[in-house]
């Protein structure tokens, strides 16, 4: 995972039944997986390829690195996943030779389905309002999920006429990110080929083209429309198609989510349609959780991968990336002085650390680790996990009355989302190196669906908050103050919302960009290794010439969100890389859905 030991963040317990859980044969593989994966699915980053993330589950006894105000006292044994306890008996087992080593292998660094259950969310998005002078009304809301009907009935509310294009602007939507779509099953066009490559290299890459061809055929006629919707700011684009700014601000929450980006910012559209697209389950733009939390996703990657002859070690920290004398990978070199010998190096791990830290700098084009170094990674995020005592019941969407969980707990909820107003002022707040006077909030409750996350009547609460700046104003660190400052903020803004819900706190864990970075080695805490902007993306991520998951140094391989296509966990990182490895390993690219293996 990353290059640096480190424990697994928050401290959730992970007993199976009454206890808190933190929601998270051929080839010789050898994988290096921190546990339980290294880029953290951070809650309520919207995930709709496998299942909105959760957290991952924490190892037992695993210390909590902010507040836990209670939350580690619930800590509870459990036995470990059926991967896990092999390797331990076997008493590591580490052999001096492998065919391919992965780095990090978290969702990316393991791609399998394996035993999985999932809980889809219909309805998925829940806006409650805060109304001046409502009196004894109850406040507005906006509930969206796949019924169209009940859809539009909710826009009517804030506007008719936006009720009757909602259909429409779904449409186009839709058919733009079937076109998109392939574009990210694929490796980008080969630049690189095409510039100096051989002539028969150049004939072959030729076939990169045929993605990009194809959604260009889909598109059509209506090309220029849709590349508005890519390069323009969110805001641009939805006050094109629609009045009401509540439904304006729900749309825009997908366009900045992540992203230390405003809704006004130009290119913030296409980030809006990256977390818009895939599916699950066969239904297209189908969302839901996977049992058990995130953790559970690389438990049964993991089972896959060891049934078909991987082997997998936690707590085995990968230093450096061996290079022969030749300027080819032949392994790593684990902290304790181990090398182990491979044909081929697969990373999971960010660019940053791929090549400014584990890989010798000698063999690296100077260009090209200048370029590294200039990615942008900022991040607006700061993750809070938190225990409760009972479900937050909302003005808009009072409980019921014995508190069982109702169609709105199951969605990503939007505080402080009623105009895209707010979030523009919420952004500029941190480019002030100031957090958020009222920030953008995504509040999900996995619980709701997944009663095995916590003990009965009790639940877990996924916040999802920006924007926060990675160095607050005047230079100044966060500390322990400024951490419980912004989150008792946050706190106060859920309780104008919902009264109560302070009360039912039990415990809570608090993760800031520099937590992000330190914790998960994630680069200024960016979720997706590096901005999601147009300037690195496709084939120019991570830098312009190195998009096609192979590196400058012969035998490494990029296979983690900083690779095409970034975003939410997919795995397709590691499927576009499935080709990229065959000069030195194999012949023949892996099936998608298939096993490492």
């Amino acid at each position: 995972m990353a290059q640096h030991s480190c424990t697994a963040a928050g401290g959730w317990p992970v007993a199976k039944n009454a206890r808190w859980r933190r929601a998270g044969g051929g080839l010789q593989l050898l994988l290096f997986l921190l546990p339980p994966c290294s880029t953290p699915c951070l809650g309520q980053h919207k995930s709709k390829s496998l299942a909105n993330s959760l957290p991952s589950k924490a190892q037992p006894g695993a210390e909590m690195p902010a507040s836990g105000r209670g939350l580690c006292r619930a800590v509870a044994a459990s036995p470990f996943p059926a991967w896990r306890r092999a390797h331990t008996e076997a008493g590591g087992g580490l052999k001096p030779e492998y065919d391919a080593v992965v780095i990090g292998a978290g969702h990316n660094g393991l791609v399998a389905k394996h035993g999985l259950r999932l809980h889809l969310r219909n309805p998925y998005s829940f806006t409650p309002m805060l109304e001046e002078g409502a009196g004894s009304k109850v406040p507005r809301s906006l509930l969206l999920g796949t019924d169209m009907a009940e859809n539009q009935k909710q826009i009517a509310q804030f506007s008719r006429k936006d009720a009757q294009v909602f259909p429409r602007y779904e449409e186009f939507m839709h058919r733009l990110a079937l076109a998109i779509d392939p574009l990210l099953d694929a490796a980008p066009v080969d630049m690189a080929a095409f510039q100096r490559g051989s002539v028969l290299q150049r004939i072959k890459s030729l076939s990169t083209l045929k993605p990009l061809l194809k959604a260009g055929r889909v598109l059509g006629a209506q090309l220029p429309e849709y590349y508005e919707v890519l390069t323009a700011p969110i805001t641009k684009v939805l006050d094109q198609w629609f009045e009401s700014e509540p439904l304006k601000a729900t749309l825009a929450t997908d366009a900045v989510i992540g992203a230390m980006t405003s809704p006004r910012t130009p290119g913030s559209g296409y980030v809006l349609l990256h977390h818009v697209m895939g599916g699950l389950e066969g239904m297209q733009g189908a969302w839901g959780y996977v049992q058990g939390g995130m953790g559970a996703l690389s438990d049964a990657i993991a089972s896959s991968a060891t049934t078909h002859g991987a082997s997998i070690f936690t707590e085995k920290t990968v230093v450096k990336v061996q290079v022969n004398s030749e300027g080819c990978v032949q392994g790593v070199v684990l902290e304790d002085g181990t090398e182990v010998r491979s044909k081929v190096v697969l990373s999971n791990t960010s660019p940053q650390i791929t090549f400014l830290k584990l890989t010798p700098q000698g063999w690296l084009p100077e260009k090209f680790l200048e370029k590294i170094s200039q990615l942008d990674s900022r991040s607006p995020v700061t993750k809070i996990n938190v225990a409760v005592d009972r479900l937050p019941s909302f003005l808009a969407a009072p409980n019921a009355p014995r508190g069982h969980p109702l169609p709105h707990h199951q969605c990503s909820i939007h505080l402080n989302c009623e105009d895209t107003l707010l979030l523009h002022q919420a952004f500029e707040d941190a480019m002030d190196g100031l957090p958020s006077h009222r920030p953008m909030i995504e509040l999900c409750i996995p619980s709701a669906l997944d009663p095995t996350l916590a003990p009965s009547g009790c639940h877990v609460v996924s916040l999802f908050t920006q924007y926060t700046p990675y160095t607050l104003a005047g230079g100044k660190a966060w500390d322990e103050q400024e951490r419980n400052a912004y989150a008792d903020r946050v706190f106060d803004c859920i309780e104008v919302y919902a009264p109560g819900f302070k009360d039912s706190v039990v415990g809570r864990d608090i993760l800031t960009p520099p937590d992000l970075e330190r914790i998960f080695g994630l680069p200024g805490g960016n979720i997706f290794h590096c901005a999601m902007s147009l300037d690195q993306l496709y084939f120019a991520r991570p830098v312009p010439l190195h998009s096609g998951y192979r590196c400058p140094l012969q035998g490494l391989y990029l296979c983690g969100s900083g690779a095409h296509p970034a975003g939410p966990p997919s795995a397709i990182e590691t499927v576009g890389c499935g080709p990229g490895p065959s000069p030195d390993l194999w012949c023949k690219k892996p099936e998608g859905s298939q096993d490492l293996s």
